[in-house]
Order: C-alpha cells, then structure tokens, then sequence
C-alpha cells in the first residue's frame, strides 16, 4: 500500500467497520439486570433514590410527600485498550491481519459493561447502597419516623456459605442496578505521518475509550442469597419480594421475574424453573415462574 493520507484515512475505516462489526455482534448480558443512565457531569448525585411513588385517593387538599434525600453519588471512570500497528506492516499489504483483533476491540468495548455490572451483584453483600447498608442486607430501614409502625427492618437476602444466585424484578422503568454513561465506548486512531509518536516510532496507533460506571439502585427490586439454589430457598425469596411494601405501608408490586446466576449453579436452575416435576416427582408449581439468566461475567 502506498502510505499517504488518504490511504490510512481508508484504513482507518476499515479497522472501524471491524470494531462495530465486533461491537453489534457481543452479548450484552447487563443490559438485562442493569439500567443506562447517561451522565454529564463528573459524577451522579442520586437523591431521588428510596422513593417509590404511591397514590391515594384524593380527599381534601392533595398530601405532600417530602421526598428524604440521600447522599448516593456515582462517580465516573475512565477505561481505554490501545494497540499499535507496525507502519511497515501496512506499506507490504499485511494490514488485513489485523481485522480479527480489531474485531474482538468491538467485543471487548460492547462487553466491559459486564465487567461493571456484573461484581455489583456478587459484592452486593458488602457494598452499600442509598440507604447506607449493603445492597444485600437483612437490615434496610423501612417506614417513617414517627409514624404508627415506626421503621422496621426488612431483609432482601438469604445467608449461606454457598455460591450466589439473584433474584431480580427488572420490569419497572429503573433496573435494580445503575449503569452510568458518560462518554460512550468510542474508537479513534493516530496515524497522521507529520504525528510526533508517530514520527519516533514508525508505528500507528488505535484505541477505544469510555468513561462510564455502575451502581445501586432500589434494594427492593433485588434479592441475593447465598444459600444452596434450591425450590424452597427460591420460593422463600420470591415471597419475601413480593411483600416488600413502601414507607407508608403500601404494597410495592415487585415482580420477581429474572433469576440471574452464574455457571456453577445452572444446573440447580433449571431443576428450579425448568423441570417438569420435582424430585419426589410432584409437579413443579414454580415452573417458568421466572426467566433465567446464566452468566460467566458473575465473578
């Protein structure tokens, strides 16, 4: 190839067209437990969160909720992956080699989502969410100060020394967990002749960046156990789900309808969700009670 401006821009979208083939073809396994959220400034001040709203009937003059406020910031980080292409390599017509990593930069960048959101979940237990406790604690505080009930504490997790496994509800408009954009994973490239890097060292350079997040959102739309994956344990936490109720007393509605595991325990999912009968050979009544999510990117 004759190495002239006009040439490397026509490489460059070239090994673009490769990144997006790559991109548009990587399972995104978190888009199904987490929400995008875009973001414009250095980070996220999310005070909203814990607040579920609820009507009731009109009878006299409308009762202002005042909305508590938390202090739940999600702060922006910066990730990139940058390659180097030899300029010798171009000029002798070997630059199609080059197409499959450009490829799997694609796959790389359309997957680090689930490098994010997927250890929200199995560091849920420690991590802590707007209400100060863990995401996954036996302790959120739940009611309101002074009222009749006053705060009790409710728990969205199951002890055990056993593999992790999820029960999510990710059918309201924000997901259980929070995946903060930005700047979008963008592939740019130098390879201008007159460049100084590129001037010293005979060579062109390629990368992806991004500045994204993950975080928490509601504590009630999720439920993380580590106790065995058995009927019994996942009917115990759909239940406790499903009673979830609000400051003010009012059902919630959740809906547990996606479990979401990891390899090690697919087998005991699909006998949970899938099975026709149960081991004693009784019909399984919790049959497809919720979809099933096995993925490799739990940690």
């Amino acid at each position: 190839m004759i190495i002239n401006r006009g040439s490397l821009s026509d490489l460059f979208v070239s090994f673009n067209a490769a990144f997006q083939q790559g991109f548009r073809d990587a399972p995104q396994d978190w888009g199904s437990v987490a929400q995008s959220v875009p973001s414009t400034t250095t980070e996220e001040h999310y005070a909203w969160l814990g607040q579920f709203p609820q009507l009731r009937e009109w009878v006299g003059d409308r009762q202002i909720s005042a909305m508590a406020s938390h202090d739940y910031r999600i702060k922006n980080l910066k990730f990139e992956s940058t390659v180097e292409v030899d300029r010798d390599n171009i000029e002798d017509d070997t630059y199609g080699v080059y197409k499959p990593m450009f490829q799997e930069m694609g796959y790389a960048a359309a997957t680090h989502p689930n490098q994010i959101v997927f250890p929200l979940l199995s560091n849920g237990f420690a991590n802590l969410c707007y209400d100060g406790q863990p995401f996954f604690d036996a302790d959120h505080p739940v009611g309101l100060p002074g009222a009749a009930g006053g705060v009790t504490s409710v728990s969205n997790t199951q002890a055990g020394a056993s593999t992790p496994w999820f029960l999510l509800d990710p059918t309201r408009a924000l997901k259980p967990f929070i995946f903060q954009m930005r700047r979008e994973y963008d592939m740019r490239g130098v390879f201008d002749l007159n460049d100084e890097k590129v001037f010293m060292t005979d060579k062109f350079l390629y990368g992806v960046d991004a500045r994204v997040a993950g975080g928490y959102g509601f504590w009630q739309q999720a439920y993380g156990s580590q106790a065995d994956l058995t009927t019994a344990n996942y009917a115990a936490a759909r239940q406790a789900m499903m009673a979830f109720k609000s400051d003010e007393g009012r059902p919630l509605g959740i809906r547990p309808a996606l479990l979401v595991c990891g390899p090690s325990n697919e087998g005991a999912a699909l006998e949970v969700l899938k099975a026709q009968r149960n081991a004693a050979g009784a019909t399984n009544i919790y049959l497809d009670t919720a979809k099933l999510l096995v993925t490799p990117w739990l940690p």
